[in-house]
């Protein structure tokens, strides 16, 4: 199961706020793409995100909608009446469980977390039959005692637990064994969905949450973009081509759309005006662009020398061969052969060398510039051609352009 908080988690990230109006759009998109469950805001904190959740649980069809709620009766009642109008809804209850925020953050005992947290499931379960627990600092916490925690939400109705890496701490190989031990020891640990929702602090949210599925968690939190609070969450689309393009080491299923993958990045890019990172696996502009010339020469040849997916397979349109100072002769001679030039193997190679100047000062050659330098160079008029700026398929299925 996918758990998107973007429009939660993500949303309260500096930068990324979102109005009303907007959160709808990007939950739209997110019900089209296919994820199994929103969380749509956290009720409580504000009359927008109470209006937001309630406005999307009105409009979806298919997802289900959840809402955030400390372990407080005010916050439970709130999330179920933002979420009354939705076909199926969850609430979604949390408190810490770490000695650290229990003595520093909550002044709390750790008997008064455990009635807390009981209390709230407890209640939550009078509105819903869909709850989610979650205990934060989960990864940090005492073992003895988070199981302690987790049998007892499970006994007052909590259908979904989830043990956050809150702070990005853990690794790999240690949220493996976290899951596996806490599975192994809760008693009726086989009557709920274990989840898992990492932190990307040190660069380890998508690896830790692929290692918990590994464990036996089947529902992993994620967000578009892997937006979220400091360094983020674990990134979506990531966690889905992961479990698609190595299905021989996570034979996992999910009810994703891949195809909206890189349409649901661009809205949310458009909605925040926050822009992802060139190099960004997936969605990234340079994921499917290719610029070294052994590179390209490997591409027009078969695609599958330098990629393990399909561009379109993420919706994203075509592959794109940059042409640039690392490009080599046959990128060259291919793009110049779709503009309309016949080049023999002299014509390549002039042609190639003042493009590799040309770009040493302008980094990124469009088509119209290499029209203007391959009719310089060969003294010859512009041949009758696409329009230059927009990328034109090769025959492979490969699209050149910056």
């Amino acid at each position: 199961m996918i758990f998107d908080t973007t429009l939660r988690d993500g949303e309260q990230a500096p930068g990324f706020s979102l109005r009303v109006d907007e959160k709808l759009r990007m939950a739209r998109q997110l019900e089209a793409l296919g994820v199994d469950v929103i969380e749509a805001g956290f009720p409580i904190a504000s009359e927008a995100d109470a209006e937001a959740v309630r406005l999307i649980a009105g409009t979806l069809e298919r997802t289900t909608v959840a809402a955030l709620a400390r372990c407080a009766a005010g916050d439970i009642d709130r999330a179920a009446w933002a979420l009354e109008p939705a076909p199926r809804r969850r609430i979604h209850t949390f408190i810490a469980t770490s000695d650290l925020h229990l003595s520093r953050k909550l002044n709390m005992s750790r008997d008064a977390c455990i009635d807390a947290a009981v209390a709230a499931v407890t209640r939550a379960r009078g509105y819903t039959d869909d709850v989610e627990f979650s205990a934060e600092d989960a990864t940090r916490s005492d073992a003895d005692f988070l199981c302690r925690v987790i049998e007892a939400v499970i006994a007052a109705g909590a259908t979904t637990i989830n043990l956050p890496d809150t702070v990005g701490y853990s690794t790999p190989d240690e949220i493996a064994t976290f899951f596996a031990d806490v599975i192994g020891r809760v008693p009726n640990a086989d009557t709920a969905i274990f989840s898992a929702h990492c932190h990307d602090d040190l660069g380890l949210a998508v690896a830790n949450s692929l290692a918990a599925i590994g464990a036996g968690v089947r529902q992993i939190e994620c967000t578009i973009n892997g937006i979220g609070e400091r360094a983020g969450n674990a990134s979506l689309e990531e966690v889905i081509m992961a479990t698609h393009v190595r299905a021989d080491r996570l034979p996992v299923t999910t009810g994703i759309d891949t195809r909206q993958l890189y349409p649901s990045s661009r809205l949310l890019t458009e909605l925040t005006g926050e822009a992802v990172q060139a190099n960004k696996a997936v969605v990234g502009r340079n994921a499917f662009a290719h610029e070294a010339g052994i590179h390209q020469d490997g591409m027009l040849k078969d695609r599958r020398c330098y990629e393990i997916m399909r561009p379109e397979d993420v919706g994203v349109p075509r592959t794109t061969l940059v042409l640039g100072k690392h490009s080599g002769r046959h990128a060259v001679a291919a793009r110049c052969e779709q503009l309309g030039f016949a080049l023999d193997r002299d014509g390549v190679d002039r042609v190639y060398r003042a493009m590799v100047a040309a770009a040493d000062v302008r980094k990124h050659i469009t088509d119209q510039d290499l029209v203007d330098i391959a009719c310089a160079v060969l003294g010859v008029a512009a041949p009758s051609q696409p329009a230059p700026h927009e990328p034109v398929p090769h025959e492979s299925g490969y699209g050149f352009g910056v």
